[in-house]
């Protein structure tokens, strides 16, 4: 395997692989979506722009948006940007779970390049250039800040929450970043995990969590290892966590429109990545219209809600695009 050698702040050093098959991961999952579309062309299509989206809604077909959640499939190569907008990608998460080589990560206690890396700030800058929206949801404060500093269009928290409903979770947004982002033109969309929307949740998940992990350091066990998953499993089952339900999702969406205005906010779900954490009255899709029920118990129009429920984001989308191709055209 190839790699590159970098050098962080910190005066460290980590060797990132460039062909760690996460690029190879990307296409085939990409090859599935396009498939869908192959297989059900009566049901899906997918969208490359928003233009796209307004005609094959016009359609009755349901649009496949691609978005990249880890950047891990650039691989340290900076023309994969382009690549994977040839592909239909149309945004990047920058991290995930974990440092990278573009971006230290909120749930990392490593933070190896106290922000972005310099190969990270070159990435912003292509994406802003290519046309892909960055997301921001998953990366550090410092990181958040640093990406806001660089890039010349509007960005997305594709999941994240208002922190002051979980106060200390870095992975979700404080009201001083929230006002940057709408000050950029952005847009918050929130998550629906259980710990990112309830602080009561939040501080039992954590409290039950350092309890698991002192079982299994007392008997010499990883959580990956059958016995300790059997015991996590099981202590789970016996101590349940009483989910919020719907309405504390619709709290969040009136905290970032009251801090900032209608017109920054919208849905973010993660219904793929919370597990069985998610509120009551809001664990598929189907269940939607809980959310916007209680929106509208709060006073917000139906133009506030079809905002909230995809609008903005198209709004970023068209901006980001925009600002793309003046760049190419050597107009900014």
């Amino acid at each position: 395997m190839g790699g590159h050698l970098e050098k962080n702040t910190g005066r460290r050093f980590r060797l990132w692989r460039e062909n760690n098959g996460a690029k190879r991961l990307a296409d085939s999952l990409v090859d599935m979506v396009e498939k869908f579309a192959k297989d059900w062309p009566d049901k899906f299509a997918v969208a490359h722009s928003v233009s796209d989206v307004t005609s094959q809604f016009k359609k009755g077909k349901m649009s496949l948006c691609m978005g990249m959640e880890n950047g891990s499939p650039i691989e340290h190569k900076l023309e994969n940007i382009q690549y994977f907008y040839n592909r239909g990608i149309r945004y990047i998460t920058l991290t995930h779970g974990k440092d990278n080589h573009i971006s230290d990560s909120s749930y990392d206690t490593t933070h190896i390049w106290r922000g972005l890396s310099p190969f990270g700030r070159e990435v912003v800058a292509e994406m802003n250039r290519v046309g892909i929206m960055v997301d921001i949801s998953h990366v550090t404060d410092q990181a958040f800040y640093e990406v806001m500093n660089i890039t010349k269009a509007p960005v997305i928290a594709s999941h994240s929450s208002c922190r002051s409903f979980t106060p200390g979770f870095e992975r979700n947004m404080s009201d001083d970043m929230i006002k940057l982002l709408a000050k950029n033109g952005g847009v918050i969309q929130i998550a629906f995990g259980s710990s990112f929307v309830s602080s009561d949740y939040f501080k039992r998940e954590n409290e039950d969590r350092k309890i698991v992990m002192a079982y299994l350091r007392e008997h010499n066990l990883r959580f990956s290892d059958p016995k300790g998953r059997e015991y996590a499993e099981q202590y789970h089952k016996e101590h349940p966590i009483p989910f919020p339900d719907a309405s504390i999702v619709a709290e969040h969406i009136d905290h970032v429109a009251k801090l900032v205005g209608v017109d920054y906010v919208g849905f973010g779900s993660d219904f793929d990545g919370v597990g069985d954490s998610l509120p009551i009255g809001l664990k598929d899709v189907s269940q939607y219209p809980n959310i916007i029920y209680e929106l509208l118990k709060k006073g917000y129009s139906d133009s506030d809600i079809q905002k909230i429920c995809g609008g903005n984001l198209l709004r970023v989308w068209s901006k980001v695009d925009h600002i793309a191709k003046e760049m190419q055209s050597g107009k900014s």
